[in-house]
């Protein structure tokens, strides 16, 4: 597993809390709040994509 630097939750305006982290290679990770140890990897810009459409509403159901 690598070190990954884990940012504070987010949390929308359910209930629902995830967190984004990078490691020192420059990969970005997303998480559930408080299940850190399961995540999802890919790009920074991937992933930067991907929290902009949540955050708009775009895709709140896939949390």
């Amino acid at each position: 597993m690598p070190h990954i630097h884990w940012e504070d939750p987010f949390c929308g305006d359910s209930s629902n809390c995830f967190r984004l982290g990078t490691d020192s290679a420059g990969n970005a990770y997303i998480a559930v709040s408080g299940a850190e140890d399961h995540y999802i990897t890919d790009t920074r810009d991937a992933l930067r994509a991907l929290i902009r459409d949540i955050k708009a509403g775009k895709a709140d159901h896939l949390l």
